[in-house]
């Protein structure tokens, strides 16, 4: 799977488009009213003092750059004094998707927003200091595209001439699996050293995070690869791995109380598990609506708000994605 997304010319190492272009649809490509609601949060974090007016706003694992984009755009609107203060920063350790985010950013805000780059949490820097001061970090769909590990019967699978075959052992996978209670499924890998890099990226920060899974370990296989919206499940006998290697996103659902357990133990508190639909909610998607429709025509609102249906409905991305939450303070 590293080599899949991240190896050379993998998935995620060039610029794919996401939305109905591209393989699959993701909250950011459905409403900007999805970062909307995130800069909501952001300026009432500052207002309650937990963030600093000079804090890091940072996503990680950008993309194209749309959310943060989104993000900046909102706080425009809602308190624009703080643009002048925060830090903008993107975590993208891959050059060519760095250079299409700093675009997107000057196409939308000129030399207005000043955008900075690192490679990796463990290089961020505040005024040339680290670790900084205050931070907010914020990330969509990262969890899911973390390296797994497939478990079967004790077993770790590999890939050979294009099949997949359960043949090695690892006792360090075993042993996640058996704190999991997973006899078969995926073992994802690196949440620890992801979550020990943010807790020495900062003082005190908010870490929120949207994917889709559950709080408890699947009891069985849940990986599978998108192409241009359709869904293949993994061990299906009648795709073609070779053709869609490197070529498709491959994902699976993430154990959530994995994710918790890593960045509880990097000294890191865990707030809240919730549906998307709830956290948004609770953010103020609602209120931003609201405001909206009181300064916009009423076809423009009509758009949006079938938009934002999307976000919350159950049956499309409302209940299927939660937001996770952490804090260090």
């Amino acid at each position: 799977m590293t080599e899949w997304l991240y190896g050379e010319q993998g998935y995620y190492t060039n610029y794919k488009q996401i939305g109905k272009e591209g393989d699959f649809y993701t909250s950011v490509s459905t409403s900007k009213f999805f970062g909307g609601t995130i800069a909501k949060h952001i300026v009432a974090l500052v207002e309650e003092g937990f963030l600093d007016k000079d804090a890091v706003i940072c996503e990680i694992g950008a993309h194209h750059g749309y959310f943060l984009a989104d993000v900046v755009e909102f706080i425009y609107s809602l308190a624009p004094e703080l643009l002048e203060t925060f830090n903008f920063v993107i975590i993208e350790r891959f050059d060519a998707l760095q250079e299409q985010q700093r675009n997107y950013f000057h196409e939308s805000f000129g030399d207005v927003i000043s955008l900075t780059h690192y490679k990796s949490l463990s290089e961020l820097t505040c005024k040339g200091e680290s670790p900084c001061k205050s931070a907010f970090f914020i990330a969509n769909e990262i969890f899911d595209a973390f390296p797994c590990e497939l478990l079967y019967d004790g077993k770790i699978a590999s890939v050979k001439n294009g099949k997949v075959e359960f043949d090695t052992e690892d006792e360090a996978i075993l042993q996640k699996a058996k704190k999991y209670h997973k006899d078969k499924g995926e073992i994802a890998v690196g949440y620890e050293a992801f979550a020990k890099e943010m807790a020495g990226a900062a003082q005190r920060f908010e870490f929120m995070s949207f994917d889709y899974g559950e709080m408890i370990a699947r009891p069985d296989f849940s990986i599978r690869i998108y192409k241009n919206h359709d869904v293949f499940p993994f061990f299906d006998e009648n795709i073609k791995l070779e053709e869609l290697y490197k070529n498709s996103d491959i994902t699976y659902d993430v154990t959530f109380e994995h994710v918790k357990d890593a960045f509880v133990e990097a000294g890191v508190e865990f707030l809240e598990l919730q549906a998307q639909m709830r956290a948004l909610v609770d953010m103020g998607i609602l209120q931003l609506l609201e405001m909206l429709k009181a300064n916009v025509d009423e076809k423009i609102y009509e758009q949006e708000l079938q938009k934002i249906k999307l976000l919350i409905m159950p049956n499309f991305l409302g209940e299927r994605f939660k937001m996770i939450r952490f804090r260090k303070q």
